[in-house]
């Protein structure tokens, strides 16, 4: 199955690259999210529970970045694993480009799924995928007014933002753990 999308972000296109590259926002703001571990280069593990009606498992993916254009672009390969539950696998083209006073966030994905939980009804897993969607760009966008609040609010609530995050960057893939839980389930929706 093939599909595309994308979302406009309030924030800047360095301010979201940073954002979707740094763990501490991928745990508050990734449904389900366990685990995110280095593996080798550009290659990491990630862990996330999903559930999906009576369907519930606990997915092991793997993800690799390639073609790294910081800070506008990667190609993601994803392949995950929840068991009995089911299985994707698949690419995600992700792009981030200025747009007037935010940014806009584009993908394209290619994905193959199957396994039990593809056979829970349709409609079902299109509200839980909506949700998840909703859900994580819902917490981005108060992480991120909480990281960057407007100008008047600035000198008071940026004052740990960057200590907070020193040391804990990682390589540009984290959209990737977002794109593999949330894509999975919308790939399982297209296949119903």
């Amino acid at each position: 199955m093939q599909m595309q999308g994308s979302r406009l972000l309030s924030i800047t296109q360095q301010q979201a690259w940073e954002a979707l590259n740094d763990p501490e926002v991928l745990k508050v703001c990734v449904p389900g999210c366990e685990s995110i571990e280095p593996t080798a280069d550009n290659t990491y593990a990630v862990v996330s529970q999903i559930k999906v009606g009576p369907v519930s498992a606990k997915f092991k993916s793997t993800i690799q970045l390639t073609d790294i254009q910081a800070p506008d672009s990667y190609t993601l390969n994803f392949e995950g694993n929840g068991g009995a539950a089911g299985f994707g696998k698949g690419t995600a083209k992700v792009r981030l480009s200025p747009q007037g006073d935010g940014t806009q966030l584009d993908y394209e994905v290619e994905a193959t799924v199957g396994g039990k939980i593809a056979q829970v009804g349709q409609r079902l897993i299109d509200g839980v995928a909506k949700s998840m969607s909703e859900s994580f760009f819902k917490r981005f966008d108060e992480e991120m007014q909480r990281r960057h609040p407007p100008a008047a609010d600035a000198p008071a609530a940026a004052s740990g933002t960057a200590a907070e995050s020193a040391g804990k960057k990682i390589p540009g893939w984290a959209w990737g753990a977002i794109v593999v839980i949330l894509i999975v389930l919308i790939a399982w929706a297209s296949q119903g």
